[in-house]
């Protein structure tokens, strides 16, 4: 009877009070607007714990194909990707020609991101053709900042082979590497202001190269997911204009068989708590309510779908 009653009791002490979902978003490089935008979004998810049984997680990844094939895969629940991949998987286009990812669903749309030209002042780049010649990064390879670059490259002649190299550093080496003169250069697709920039601009006189109205004209007529846009003068040390560039969104996704009670809990906690969002990066401060359901690459999940409707924001 005294073991009967030990085992019973060890069995109650070792079960949970109530069972949880964890659920964990893929975002990018520590130094970028993708992990910290990840942490936020967790941050409320997670005041809602008691209510929802949810526990919310953010890991730092390559970025946008990473978390792409990771969700795909099941390895990660959600993730953070540039809505040019969202589009191209959703539809099986591009470097997703022969890998389409049919159940792959959008949550919301959070900011806009913009392909960023950040050189080293000395190296004499003054627009986008200088670069060849020039030791430029890409980004990881692969990666969803080296897709958008090569499309740009595309569009103006530009090879890989025109460069005296093409780098792949991580974003968060990227600074570094300009700073210690492995690289001339690096694009990257970002939401500003943001740290990574801040960095390189506070240890190297850096130069942010604008690109020619003619060039984004002709690439936002191929390739409708992309807005012309401009990062504005005094968003990073010495710089002085406005510089003209591109960009897409930062989307929120995730499978389409994730649970819909988990998806709109989640939608449910960014806004009923919008205003304190806004608050936790720069990056946010122009968003609404209303642009969350703007660029979204693929169908709405029906998690997200049900918390939209509720709020009147869909009908």
């Amino acid at each position: 009877m005294k073991n009967i009653l030990k085992i019973s009791l060890l069995t109650i002490l070792s079960t949970p009070l109530f069972s949880a979902d964890f659920i964990t978003i893929g975002t990018g490089g520590v130094t970028g607007t993708y992990y910290p935008t990840g942490s936020a979004i967790c941050k409320f998810v997670n005041q809602y714990k008691k209510e929802s049984k949810i526990r919310c997680s953010v890991e730092s990844t390559d970025g946008s194909l990473y978390n792409l094939d990771a969700i795909k895969n099941g390895d990660l629940d959600f993730g953070i990707v540039q809505s040019d991949i969202v589009y191209q998987a959703s539809k099986g286009a591009g470097v997703f020609k022969d890998a389409k990812f049919s159940k792959l669903k959008s949550v919301m749309a959070i900011y806009p991101e913009l392909l960023t030209l950040v050189t080293k002042k000395d190296a004499n780049i003054h627009n986008l053709l200088d670069i060849k010649g020039k030791r430029i990064n890409l980004g990881n390879s692969g990666s969803g900042n080296e897709t958008t670059t090569l499309t740009l490259f595309d569009e103006v002649g530009i090879k890989k082979s025109d460069l005296k190299e093409a780098a792949t550093f991580g974003a968060s080496e990227m600074p570094d590497a300009l700073k210690n003169n492995k690289i001339d250069g690096y694009f990257y697709m970002v939401g500003h202001p943001t740290i990574n920039i801040k960095d390189a601009a506070n240890f190297s006189e850096i130069r942010i190269i604008s690109i020619e109205d003619n060039i984004l004209n002709s690439l936002i007529n191929k390739y409708p997911y992309f807005a012309k846009a401009d990062i504005k003068a005094g968003t990073y040390k010495g710089q002085n204009i406005d510089v003209s560039t591109f960009g897409v969104k930062a989307v929120l996704v995730t499978n389409e068989n994730m649970d819909d009670n988990i998806v709109y809990f989640l939608v449910k906690a960014i806004l009923e708590n919008f205003d304190e969002f806004k608050k936790l990066h720069p990056a946010y401060a122009n968003i609404t309510k209303e642009s969350l359901l703007n660029g979204l690459s693929a169908p709405l999940h029906d998690g997200a779908k049900r918390y939209f409707k509720e709020v009147g924001l869909i009908k």
